[in-house]
């Protein structure tokens, strides 16, 4: 069969193949997905497929000789949810802490553990519904996975920018412990003042506690560096929705 690679995911291929036209062998039994991550690209990372024209399933079986056309998935991406959920929920490999914190910081919920293995990670993301972002191709290739997308480049900022561009999901800066990803809660002034520092007190008044690990936060805290991750963020996310049609969350990955 001949592929039709979308130039976003050659980048998934070995160098010698790295072209957007190419032959196959097909061995006239294994399914379209199958032989699409044989080449090395994640099915999370594959939109709408297409043989001779028409759109099928990455669990179809294409007949010999076909023009089979890989697109990569939509931006923004759509996320099923359940009831009542008004964002995704993410969980991040062990690569990832820096763009973790960062995701808390805009309000996403993240989880993120440093000692979990492979199979533990599909585990949660699958009980929990979380969107599991990784560096690992192998991970996001397991069948057992509901939902995953490849983080492409190794810089923090282009980390961020590249999911919300993807998700383009709903913000809400201030609101989770960048530590451990907890809901933050208005707390007095006078049931922590014994936690801070003289300037703090003086020259703050309104303070956030996060209920699972006992972290204060106040606004003055976060300093212009991280304020500026916070504008560039809504501005990206906005700019990501104006520029696609409107999205349902309700659009599911492509399975073998």
């Amino acid at each position: 069969m001949t592929l039709e690679i979308a130039p976003e995911l050659l980048l998934f291929l070995p160098a010698s193949r790295r072209r957007e036209r190419q032959r196959v062998a097909w061995d006239g039994t294994s399914s379209l997905g199958h032989v699409i991550e044989s080449l090395g690209v994640p099915l999370p990372e594959v939109g709408t497929l297409t043989v001779d024209g028409a759109a099928v399933e990455a669990s179809h079986r294409p007949p010999s000789g076909a023009v089979v056309r890989v697109a990569p998935v939509a931006r923004p991406q759509d996320v099923p949810l359940e009831p009542g959920q008004a964002a995704p929920r993410f969980l991040l490999d062990v690569h990832l802490g820096t763009l973790a914190r960062r995701m808390r910081l805009l309000g996403l919920d993240t989880a993120y553990h440093n000692d979990m293995d492979d199979p533990e990670l599909v585990v949660q993301a699958n009980a929990e519904r979380r969107v599991l972002l990784s560096q690992d191709r192998g991970l996001l290739m397991r069948r057992a996975l509901w939902f995953g997308a490849y983080v492409r480049t190794p810089r923090p900022d282009d980390q961020l920018r590249d999911l919300l561009e993807r998700f383009a999901p709903p913000l809400a800066p201030w609101t989770r412990c960048t530590a451990c990803n907890g809901v933050l809660v208005p707390v007095d002034k006078a049931e922590i003042e014994r936690e801070l520092a003289e300037g703090t007190r003086r020259s703050y008044d309104a303070y956030g506690r996060c209920p699972d690990c006992g972290r204060v936060y106040w606004r003055g805290a976060h300093g212009d560096h991280l304020e500026a991750i916070v504008e560039t963020a809504l501005e990206t996310v906005a700019a990501s929705r104006a520029a696609a049609p409107s999205s349902t969350w309700r659009s599911a990955p492509s399975s073998t």
